[in-house]
């Protein structure tokens, strides 16, 4: 195999986040965890239910496997029965994540995709996050609007949970005292200090940082010839 490349580490780091979730509906929003997501199905999560994202669930190669009506989507949405992926524009370090506007939102200097399920997902499930660029423009001190919802204002949420952020330096997780976000892994090649430069917020650092386990010779095989073979992912993350 050749060298793996950045966005090959991020989706490992993608579908890690839904290992050991057994049998819950998986709702990737992007090209990185949808590629992880699959992949976790075909190896270590083969429990995993993947959905269209109308009215089907479907098999990691897009052929339908079952019918999953709205009823029961909510139904698993309302009860802790989903793990989501979501991007975000802003997020800070309780994980308050912001997709709706930049700036004051009564006059914003951009309009965004709007709060969309962001809300519902944060409060009814657990919800992870990709960001595919790094930077103090994404994670910042307060986000500009709350849209999912983080860990200082998630009391007594019952399936509240942020499992993960994934970046393309490295993973972050929320296992603080206080839940901020804290610096789980880095992706080879990154180091702490270019971590902190991008990030916009005193970020929780261990004094050793492991790395961002490597694929298996099947990982890859699987990613490159079977989920990803015109080498999209290259596309969205940088060699």
């Amino acid at each position: 195999m050749s060298e793996v490349s950045r966005a090959e580490y991020c989706v490992i780091a993608c579908a890690e986040a839904w290992r050991g979730n057994g049998e819950v509906l998986a709702s990737p929003m992007g090209l990185i965890p949808s590629i992880g997501a699959r992949l976790a199905r075909l190896t270590f999560s083969p429990d995993l239910l993947l959905t269209d994202g109308e009215a089907m669930l479907v098999r990691p190669d897009g052929t339908p496997e079952g019918w999953l009506p709205y009823r029961q989507h909510l139904a698993l949405v309302s009860g802790g029965r989903r793990h989501v992926m979501m991007g975000a524009s802003q997020i800070d370090r309780f994980g308050n994540q912001n997709i709706s506007c930049i700036g004051d939102w009564k006059r914003p200097a951009r309009q965004l995709l709007g709060v969309r399920g962001a809300p519902v997902n944060t409060l009814n499930n657990p919800t992870s996050y990709w960001v595919p660029r790094h930077s103090r423009r994404v994670f910042v001190e307060k986000v500009d609007m709350v849209c999912g919802v983080g860990y200082d204002r998630a009391a007594g949420a019952r399936y509240h949970r942020i499992p993960c952020v994934v970046s393309d330096l490295g993973v972050f997780d929320f296992a603080t005292p206080d839940h901020s976000m804290r610096l789980a892994s880095l992706h080879p090649g990154v180091t702490v200090e270019q971590v902190r430069e991008a990030t916009g917020f005193d970020l929780a650092v261990p004094d050793e940082v492991p790395p961002t386990r490597e694929p298996t010779a099947e990982e890859l095989r699987l990613i490159r010839e079977v989920i990803d073979r015109g080498g999209s992912r290259a596309r969205e993350v940088g060699s």
